[in-house]
């Protein structure tokens, strides 16, 4: 199960997002936010990293009109890998490199083309194991457990 939030500049796009997902036969859990009027991304981040970070959802798609903010707020979650991306490649590699657990993209930045290529490419792109990467990742999870 995929986890989804957004803020109201990404709602439409994570509407086409999630229709995507589904045709692909992807369940999708819906964190909002659920229409356009204005409302802060924070809360919508926290919600779909928790489900993440607790292990409801496999992973987590965020998407603001930029990626910047509700990336940031998706990372306070402890456990969470959010990399913001606008290509493909960069989709790739943090899923081989970082095994980034949750995407996030700008709904402002990507068209929706691209934003669905980029979903693609995240969901089916797996960790590389290499130990080079495994223990990047490791020392990751420790900087966190030494500052929570």
């Amino acid at each position: 199960m995929i986890a989804l939030g957004c803020d109201h500049g990404g709602y439409e796009l994570k509407e086409l997002v999630k229709k995507h997902l589904e045709k692909q036969g992807i369940t999708c859990r819906d964190f909002g936010c659920f229409d356009k009027e204005s409302c802060d991304y924070p809360e919508f981040a926290e919600a779909a990293a928790m489900a993440v970070a607790d292990g409801q959802c496999e992973k987590g798609i965020v998407i603001c009109t930029t990626g910047i903010g509700i990336s940031i707020a998706a990372n306070k979650v402890r456990g969470i890998r959010c990399a913001l991306c606008a290509d493909t490649l960069s989709a790739k590699l943090t899923r081989e490199h970082n095994n980034a657990n949750m995407l996030a993209m700008g709904a402002g930045i990507v068209g929706p083309n691209l934003a669905l290529s980029i979903v693609d490419t995240f969901l089916g792109t797996e960790f590389s194991n290499l130990e080079k990467h495994a223990r990047r990742v490791e020392k990751i999870s420790v900087i966190e457990e030494k500052n929570k």
